[in-house]
């Protein structure tokens, strides 16, 4: 069986031996009705424990839409005008909307940045910011002890929308719904209080209600009202395939739900060996980001096996506290143990590698340098071919290959696990 699996802004090809292929995990075939901006508006027509969101706002009031920042895939520019259509049917100037970009503890965008989130014509007549973690207000404390700081324009805005995608997250469950606040529109201090909950074990991909974590992001609502929500699926290729609109509860859950069809795969067992890609650029464009398809790999292999991450990484580790953790730290088990004793938002990633490094050896194939790979503790390959023939040479010439095209998108279930 041949294969290509995206690297970079190409691919590369392999073959695997019919006898040890145990599968490829790709999207389950869903049929839709409508895609992108017809499918928004009828999530818009049609909202799910909601009234319209032209019936909940009212002219005059400051209406606040906060959406994601250019590191998610969220087609903003394609979801606010059918938005910012609902808002004129109730008669809503443009001079009372602002559009937050949830940056969260990522980087403040440029300009130019802004313009291409939201299009030119909605950037020159709409105010559009950064969130800022040096201007936030604090609200009150959840019941895990994690402080409400939000963006002071969000606190003081009468009606609260936000947007976003849902996709697999790693500890949060499942990105979207009150995530555009926490910790979208948050403070470092809140954010890294919130994430510190990321090395519990009902922390992980695909949980809601029994993740304790995301619990504490749904709790943030309790005391910010969200008003309304507009949250898509994507498809591989980032068109929208599936809104949702509404509260910020139950149509956030009937977009997981949405996801689950599409991306949750059932598998019978968990393979011996993993061959991973998050699908290309940018998923790849560095560690960082290749970090997610290596998380939702270590779902499909077992206990000793072997994910081979084929991930061009391009731009090095690619983040300045992530790099820290991954160069100085003396051992993987000590990134355990320190993100345990004192939470750092970037060496959380780290010890996510750790972590799934306990469950099984991690081959690396990328544009990195063989010795900086080892320093990283990861195994350096060639290629594919090189990394499954070790891989046989380990685990045997009969073990069974997984393979996951998009990574970053797909999450492995063992069938009655």
């Amino acid at each position: 069986m041949e294969f290509a699996l995206g690297f970079g802004k190409q691919s590369i090809k392999f073959q695997i031996e019919q006898k040890n292929l145990m599968g490829v995990l790709e999207a389950n075939k869903v049929t839709v009705d409508s895609m992108g901006a017809d499918e928004v508006k009828r999530a818009l027509n049609n909202p799910i424990g909601s009234p319209r969101l032209k019936d909940i706002v009212k002219r005059g009031e400051k209406i606040v839409i906060v959406t994601s920042d250019i590191t998610r895939p969220m087609p903003s520019k394609t979801a606010l005008p059918v938005l910012l259509e609902e808002l004129y049917e109730a008669n809503i100037l443009n001079k009372d909307i602002t559009i937050v970009f949830a940056l969260g503890s990522h980087r403040k965008h440029s300009e130019e940045e802004k313009r291409y989130l939201v299009g030119d014509d909605i950037y020159e007549k709409i105010e559009c910011i950064d969130s800022d973690v040096d201007d936030c207000i604090h609200i009150g404390t959840t019941s895990g002890g994690t402080p409400v700081d939000i963006f002071k324009p969000v606190v003081e805005a009468d009606r609260i929308i936000c947007l976003g995608n849902i996709e697999y997250h790693y500890f949060a469950g499942y990105s979207g719904g009150a995530k555009a606040i926490m910790p979208g529109v948050s403070t470092r201090e809140a954010i890294q209080a919130n994430h510190s909950m990321m090395v519990r074990k009902d922390a992980k991909a695909g949980t809601l209600d029994e993740n304790s974590l995301r619990r504490d992001i749904d709790e943030v609502a309790k005391m910010l009202s969200i008003d309304f929500i507009l949250n898509v699926v994507l498809d591989e290729k980032k068109n929208i395939m599936k809104a949702v609109a509404g509260h910020h509860i139950e149509a956030h859950r009937e977009g997981c739900k949405f996801l689950d069809r599409l991306y949750k795969i059932e598998i019978d067992h968990p393979a011996d060996i993993v061959i991973v890609s998050p699908g290309g650029f940018p998923k790849d464009i560095n560690v960082y980001q290749a970090q997610k398809a290596l998380d939702n790999a270590q779902h499909a292999v077992r206990d000793g096996g072997i994910i081979i991450l084929t991930a061009s990484c391009k731009e090095g580790l690619g983040e300045h506290t992530f790099e820290r953790w991954m160069t100085t730290s003396k051992s993987l088990d000590e990134m355990i143990v320190n993100i345990q004793k004192k939470f750092e938002l970037g060496g959380h990633k780290a010890a996510a590698i750790a972590m799934v490094h306990q469950r099984a050896r991690i081959f690396l194939i990328s544009d990195l340098e063989d010795d900086f790979i080892r320093k990283i503790f990861l195994e350096p390959q060639k290629n594919i071919e090189e990394a499954l023939q070790n891989a046989y040479s380990i685990l045997g010439e009969d073990a069974k290959v997984i393979v996951m095209p998009y990574g970053g998108s797909t999450l492995p279930v063992v069938k009655n696990s």
